[in-house]
This record gives structure tokens, C-alpha cells and sequence, in this order.
């Protein structure tokens, strides 16, 4: 038998306005709907309502773990500032870390991710190969002490997520524990209603040789993925790859300097010479770990400066300021070009080909130059994709240009592979009876995020419209104003919660029907039964929360409909 939910007992406050601080749909709709409270700048209190949300995501995701043979475990959230300085992560994370000490003046941490944890969870409890493969999960809070908090719930400082580890001796072991993992994140989506993408993805600081993004396309998104049109291709923009095409640089004259005064930017020095931007090079200084290196581009296009960060990781990436000219005559602001420079590291993208050609510095103030050759006047450390992908860039697999969508990241997978395992030596008695190193993946679900992506997806006008999973109640009865509407309001709200039908009952008194009807639009609950004007003939209204149809049924007719759905 279900609960009841009695509105006149529930703790709820619904606004008619949107805060004033909010800026997404999901802030919007979740504060005004009564589901979460603002604390701090990113830091949120889930109410009643909200809380049954998470608790219902957070019951499909352990059901899919469960199935596929994940042991779940809690964790400390309060962690020790040893085990991330033995992986590295503790100077990576940098200012994204919550840390804090004892009255000892011991170090710790408040996790952001567990990855070194459950290493040494692993390590201490297991031994041997036999005791292996495993899966270990958990569902808690993390977190980050993120720059500015953002979009509710979406972008938090604390955060609820699910992280799991996968174990094993082999390669192939931890290819297989991936596939179990994005077949179960596959279920897990579709079960919670959420309209999602499978992306590729770098891994970053994480490292491991492949992962996936799981991504929910939302206006309201901080990701940004491309997809092609004319085949299955899909990826974050900070994966999507460049063909690069070596050209036959052997018509180009020799290097020409040219008189170009005043003009330090792309812009003044393209309109100066009457080129097109995309005909000359761009080469922008920035500091990895403290090194100058110099990233080269076409003129037309920019340097995503995250994309170069993932690609250098777990290296510091930073710009240069005026300071760093300073005493480096072969560094002269605004006229740097690849050729001459001096123990620079130059990393260019794949467009700047062997063979092509380019207007670009000369590395003399008022000066640059043409006819600079890739391959031929200067040459390329390191080849990566850092510009900023555009639409119409062509697909990587087929060449058809690509679109630009924005979505919200709810789930990512990682093969790990060692990285964890060599920090802490993890290792286990192999067959052989000699030590094996073990591998591992990472697998991560933002449970919080996913709340907020739904109500991003699937709200309309009205407010929110919860698929049925993860509603708080599968059926909202309303009494539309007097004594018999709420005596039969009540009484058919017991008979289907004795049915096993999950009901909501507004049995305010004093409250408008209006009100009622505004609020029930507002919270977002998949089937709306009304106690209205035929209540003595014992009519009631059954509205479907998402297509709006309406139909007036018996209180028989009702109670058969909605326990059928259950």
C-alpha cells in the first residue's frame, strides 16, 4: 500500500515568480515548484518533494548497478590529503578542492571524486586473482569549490553522484566491465525518461586510453558536442579531431618580410594587407607549468583554451602577461611567428599542415611575413586539435559538416587503465603466482545533474512534467474547493493508494481551485484527478500532465484507469 500525501501537512511554499537570481529553466521551475531551498551559493536544500525526485533516481541507478553485479559501499566524503597527493590530484584539482585541517593540523579534503580511495579500499581487502573481477559503487555527495555556482542544481559546489570502479587483471577485463557500464548507463537514461547522446570524450586529467560522455541535450547546457548529419558520428568539441593533409609547399617563394605598422591583432593586419584572416597564422603564447609554448591556428579561427588544458593534462595551462616579454627579444607582442623562436615549444594545429603557407610575424615590431612554410621555415612540435570547433567543420569520419548542440553532461565513462593502480601499487597474485598489476575504469552518473536535466527537458509553460519513474507521486488529486470535493478528493486518494498507486492530494482549505490548479500544473505531476463540479454525481476530471487531453471519468472508471497504468 502507498502513502497519501496530504497537501495540508506538506511542507511546501510554491512561488508565482521566478528568483530573481535565476537564470536557467531548471532554477526557475524547481525553487518555485517547492522541490529545493538555495542555502549558499551552490549549495541547496532538498525539500520533500525534491528529495523523493533524487531518491527516485537514485533508486534506478541502483537497481542497474545492481544488475549488472555492482556491490555498493559508502565512503568517507571527509578524505586525507595523502592519498591525493600520492596520485597528483591534489595539485591538479588546485582551487577546485574543499580542503581543510584538524585541530592536529592534519590535511584533508572534502571529496570531489574517489578514484584514490577506492584503490586503497581495494588494495586492502583483495589479494588475489581469484577474487577478481569486481565492482564496486557508491551514491554520495561530492564536492567542488566551483568559481561561480550556477543554474540551481545543474552547476552546485555539493553535488550527489554515483561513482563506480570497475577491477580487474586484464585489458579485456576492463573492456568488458566498460561495456557492462554503458549498457547499464543506456537503461539507466531511458528508464529516468532523458533524452540523451553517447559522445566521445577525452580523458584528460583522468587519464586511460577511451571514454564517453553521456549528454542531455538542453538549451541550458555547458557542454557543447558536435553531430553529424550524415553518419553516426558524435563528440564533445573538445574530442573532435582534424584530418591533417600534408600539401606540396615546393611553389612557394622564399620568406618575404613585409612593412606592416600598427597592426599587433588578425583583424588590423588582415584589413592592412587585404587578406582574408584565414590566410595568415596565429600564434598565441601561453605558459604550460610555467614554460613558455607557443600554439599556432589559422587567423580565423580561435584556441580553446579548455580543449589545449585536456590535451596537456595534468600540466598547468595559463596565458602569458606582460611580464613574460620581458627580457626575450625573440618574443615581440603582437609579431611572434614560429620561425626564429628560440626555445619555444611550438604545438600547432593540424590545419597548419607541412606545406602550407602563411602570413605571419616575423618577430620584429611593425614586421611580418609571407610565404612562411610549414615543414620548410619552421617546424611543429607537437601536432593537436586546440581550435574551437565550428559548425561545418567537416565530420571526422565522413567529411559532411558538423552541428553544434548544447547539453548538459549526466553521465561519463572512463577506461582508467593503471594510472590509480601504479600510484598505490595496487597489485594481486596472478595465476602464475607472481604480482599483477590491476587495471580499472571509472564510471560516473551526476544524480543531482540528472534532476535538473529532466526538469530542463521536459518542462513546458505551465512548469514541470515529470516522466513517471521519478515523479514524486504518479497521480495529483486536486479538491476543487468545497467539504464533498474533499471528502471524495480523500476518499478515492486512499482507494488507489491502497492499490499501490503513489497519490498527492491538495486538500488545502482556504485555497482557490485556481490556485489548486496552478500549483498542480506547477509541480509537475504525470496524471492530474480533479474533485470538481459533477463531484455529487461522482465525476471526476482525469488531465494528463504532458499532452493536456482531458476526459471525465467515474470514481470507478478513475481507480480502474490509474491502477492499470501502475
Amino acid at each position: 500500500m502507498a502513502q497519501v500525501q496530504r497537501m495540508s501537512r506538506l511542507m511546501i511554499k510554491t512561488l508565482r515568480d521566478d528568483p530573481a537570481d535565476a537564470e536557467t529553466l531548471n532554477h526557475k521551475l524547481l525553487v518555485r515548484a517547492g522541490y529545493v531551498r538555495r542555502t549558499a551559493a551552490g549549495i541547496w536544500t532538498w525539500l520533500p518533494l525534491g528529495k523523493k525526485v533524487l531518491e527516485n533516481i537514485t533508486r534506478v541507478v541502483r537497481e542497474e548497478m545492481d544488475a549488472i553485479g555492482g556491490q555498493e559501499v559508502l565512503l568517507p566524503a571527509l578524505l586525507p590529503k595523502e592519498s591525493y597527493d600520492a596520485s597528483g590530484r591534489y595539485h591538479e584539482y588546485g582551487d577546485l578542492l574543499f580542503k581543510l585541517k584538524d585541530r592536529k593540523g592534519a590535511e584533508y579534503l572534502l571529496g570531489p571524486t574517489h578514484e584514490e580511495i577506492f584503490t586503497q579500499v581495494v588494495k586492502d581487502q583483495i589479494t588475489s586473482y581469484k577474487d577478481l573481477p569486481v565492482i564496486l559503487y557508491q551514491i554520495q555527495t561530492k564536492y567542488r569549490d566551483e568559481a561561480r555556482p550556477r543554474a540551481g542544481v545543474l552547476r552546485g559546489r555539493e553535488f550527489q553522484m554515483k561513482d563506480s570502479y570497475s577491477f580487474d587483471t586484464t585489458d579485456e577485463g576492463l573492456i568488458e566491465a566498460y561495456q557492462l557500464h554503458r549498457a547499464a548507463y543506456i537503461r539507466i537514461f531511458e528508464r529516468l525518461g532523458l533524452d540523451h547522446r553517447i559522445v566521445s570524450a577525452v580523458s584528460g586529467a583522468m587519464g586511460g586510453s577511451a571514454s564517453e560522455e553521456f549528454l542531455a541535450p538542453a538549451p541550458a547546457g555547458e557542454d557543447t558536442f558536435a553531430d553529424c548529419p550524415a553518419c553516426d558520428y558524435a563528440a564533445n568539441t573538445e574530442a573532435v579531431t582534424f584530418r591533417t593533409t600534408p600539401v606540396d609547399g615546393s611553389a612557394h617563394g622564399p620568406v618575404e618580410e613585409l612593412d606592416t605598422p600598427d597592426t599587433p591583432t588578425i583583424e588590423t593586419l588582415a584589413a592592412h594587407l587585404g587578406v582574408p584572416a584565414s590566410a595568415t597564422l596565429k600564434n598565441l603564447l601561453v605558459k604550460v607549468d610555467g614554460e613558455i609554448v607557443a600554439v599556432g591556428v589559422p587567423g580565423d579561427r580561435e584556441v580553446d583554451l579548455g580543449k589545449l588544458g585536456e590535451h596537456l593534462a595534468p600540466a598547468v595551462v595559463e596565458l602569458v602577461t606582460a611580464e613574460d616579454f620581458e627580457g626575450r627579444a625573440d618574443l615581440v607582442r603582437g609579431y611572434v611567428g614560429p620561425q626564429g623562436l628560440e626555445k619555444v615549444r611550438y604545438i600547432a594545429d593540424p590545419r597548419i599542415a607541412a606545406g602550407t603557407a602563411w602570413i605571419t610575424g616575423a618577430n620584429k615590431l611593425g614586421t611580418h611575413a609571407k610565404n612562411v612554410v610549414a615543414g620548410r621555415d619552421f617546424e611543429v612540435d607537437d601536432y593537436l586539435d586546440v581550435v574551437v570547433v565550428e559548425a561545418g567543420d567537416p565530420c571526422p569520419k565522413c567529411g559532411t559538416g558538423l552541428k553544434l548542440d548544447r547539453a548538459i553532461e549526466i553521465g561519463h565513462i572512463f577506461q582508467l587503465g593503471r594510472k590509480f593502480a601504479d600510484a598505490f601499487q595496487l597489485d594481486v597474485l596472478g595465476q602464475n603466482g607472481k604480482p599483477v598489476r590491476v587495471t580499472m575504469g571509472s564510471y560516473g552518473i551526476g544524480v543531482s545533474r540528472a534532476v535538473a536535466a529532466l526538469a530542463e527537458q521536459t518542462a513546458d509553460e505551465q512548469g514541470l512534467c515529470w516522466p513517471r519513474e521519478i515523479a514524486p507521486a504518479d497521480v495529483h488529486v486536486v479538491a476543487a474547493g468545497k467539504a464533498l470535493q474533499t471528502e471524495l478528493a480523500l476518499d478515492v486518494a486512499e482507494k488507489l493508494a491502497a492499490a499501490g498507486v503513489r497519490v498527492m492530494v491538495d486538500d488545502r482549505a482556504g485555497v482557490s481551485p485556481g490556485v489548486k490548479f496552478t500549483d498542480a500544473e506547477l509541480i509537475g505531476i504525470p496524471k492530474i484527478l480533479v474533485a470538481g463540479r459533477r463531484s455529487a454525481e461522482g465525476v471526476l476530471e482525469l488531465k494528463d500532465r504532458r499532452t493536456g487531453e482531458r476526459e471525465e471519468l467515474t470514481v470507478d472508471e478513475a481507480i480502474a484507469r490509474l491502477t492499470a497504468q501502475g
